[in-house]
C-alpha cells in the first residue's frame, strides 16, 4: 500500500501560524495595499515556514467579495417561526445586493463544527446571521470567531457584546400573557416550558413567575412541566398537569406548537376549551389563529428582527460602524377565544 503524501499546506494553516484572519492571508497573497505593514510581514513568514503555494486560480477568485450572507438554523419542525426570519433575512440582502445562502442542521449534532465550517468556506460568506438556538452553541461560536466571520444573532442566551444581537422582550411578553389568566380569576395556572436550548425559554418562564409573584400567587413547581417547543411534548405535558388531583384551571405554553398539544388533549379528555380549560401560546404562528378555539398567543415581530440583524452584520461587513439595538423589540399579545374567566366552583 502506497504511503500517503504530505498534507496540503492551505490558507486556513497560513492564516492560523500568522494569527490573522482567512480574509488578510488572501489580500496578502494578492499583494493588495490595505494591509498594515507588520501583519504582511507576519503573513509572508508563515508562507515562507510552511511552504504554502497558492493555487492561482483560487488567488484570484479570493480577492474578490462573494456578497453573499449565511443564514445558519436548526431545520426544525415549526416552519412558521422560521418562514419570518428567511423572509426577513432576505429583505435585507435584497436591499442591500447581497445573495443569501441557507444552511439547515439538525440538533443535536456532533459534528456541527465540521458542518459550518465546510458551509462557511465553500460557500465564501462574508457573514452569517444565527437564529436561536444557534447563537448558543460554543462549537458554532467558537469556530466562527476562529473563521474571523462576523455574526449577527437573533435572541441569543448569551449576547456577545462584540457581536450582532437582536432580541424581544420575551419576559415582558409572558408576563402579560400570564396577567390575563390572573385577570380572568385563574390561580392555578400551569406553565410549559420550551426547550431548555433556547434563551427565549428561561426568560419566558421567570416573566410567568413574576406575573404569579406581583399577584401574590404562590409558585408551584408541580404545575410546571418540560417541553421541547412541538407538539408532542405539549400534549404529554398537558397530559401530566390535567392528571394531577388539582389540575390547573388555565396552561400557558411557550410556543403555539405546545399549545396546540394542550388543544389536542383536552379534547381527547372531553374537557370543553375555555369553559374547563383556558390555554394560551406564545409566537402567533399561522396555526395559531387556525386552531379550534383560536388561540390567544403572543405576536413577535420576527421578521423585523430578522432584517435589522442581517441589514446591520451587512452595514459592518460594508465597513460602517454599527451596534446592536438598545432595547429589545416589543411584542404584542393577542386575545382570542381559548381563554376565559375562571369557571365557578360554586
Amino acid at each position: 500500500m502506497a504511503e500517503a503524501g504530505p498534507k496540503k499546506v492551505t490558507i486556513f494553516d497560513v492564516a492560523e501560524r500568522a494569527g490573522v484572519s482567512i480574509k488578510t492571508v488572501s489580500r496578502v497573497v494578492n499583494n493588495e495595499s490595505n494591509v498594515r505593514d507588520a501583519t504582511r510581514e507576519k503573513v509572508l513568514g508563515a508562507i515562507r515556514e510552511l511552504h504554502y503555494k497558492p493555487n492561482a486560480a483560487a488567488r484570484e477568485l479570493s480577492g474578490k467579495r462573494s456578497r453573499l450572507v449565511g443564514l445558519v438554523y436548526e431545520n426544525a419542525q415549526e416552519f412558521s417561526y422560521l418562514k419570518d426570519v428567511l423572509n426577513g433575512t432576505l429583505d435585507a440582502c435584497e436591499a442591500r445586493g447581497y445573495s443569501l445562502l441557507l444552511c439547515p442542521l439538525a440538533l443535536p449534532n456532533p459534528d456541527i463544527a465540521a458542518r459550518v465550517r465546510e458551509f462557511a468556506t465553500q460557500a465564501r460568506v462574508e457573514g452569517i446571521v444565527l437564529p436561536a438556538p444557534l447563537g448558543d452553541v460554543p462549537a458554532v461560536t467558537a469556530l466562527l470567531q476562529q473563521l474571523r466571520i462576523p455574526v449577527a444573532a437573533i435572541a441569543p442566551k448569551d449576547p456577545q457584546p462584540e457581536e450582532i444581537n437582536v432580541s424581544c422582550n420575551d419576559g415582558e411578553a409572558t408576563h402579560s400573557l400570564a396577567e390575563v389568566l390572573i385577570e380572568q380569576g385563574h390561580r392555578a395556572i400551569g406553565f410549559i416550558k420550551g426547550h431548555p436550548d433556547h434563551g427565549a425559554s428561561a426568560v419566558r418562564f421567570a416573566g410567568y413567575r413574576r406575573a404569579l409573584e406581583r399577584h401574590g400567587i404562590a409558585f408551584s413547581a408541580a404545575l410546571v412541566r418540560q417541553g421541547y417547543f412541538d407538539f408532542d411534548s405539549g400534549k404529554t405535558a398537558a397530559s401530566e398537569l390535567l392528571d394531577l388531583a388539582e389540575p390547573p384551571s388555565a396552561i400557558v405554553a411557550s410556543n403555539d406548537d405546545m399549545a396546540a398539544g394542550v388543544l389536542f388533549e383536552a379534547r381527547e379528555r372531553g374537557l370543553s376549551v375555555p369553559g374547563d380549560l383556558s390555554v394560551v401560546g406564545f409566537d402567533d404562528t399561522q396555526i395559531a389563529s387556525r386552531l379550534w378555539p383560536p388561540l390567544t398567543t403572543v405576536r413577535q415581530p420576527i421578521m423585523q428582527m430578522a432584517e435589522t440583524a442581517a441589514g446591520l452584520l451587512i452595514d459592518k461587513l460594508n465597513g460602517e460602524a454599527v451596534q446592536s439595538p438598545d432595547e429589545p423589540f416589543e411584542c404584542e399579545v393577542v386575545i382570542r377565544n381559548s381563554t376565559a374567566p375562571v369557571a365557578s366552583t360554586t
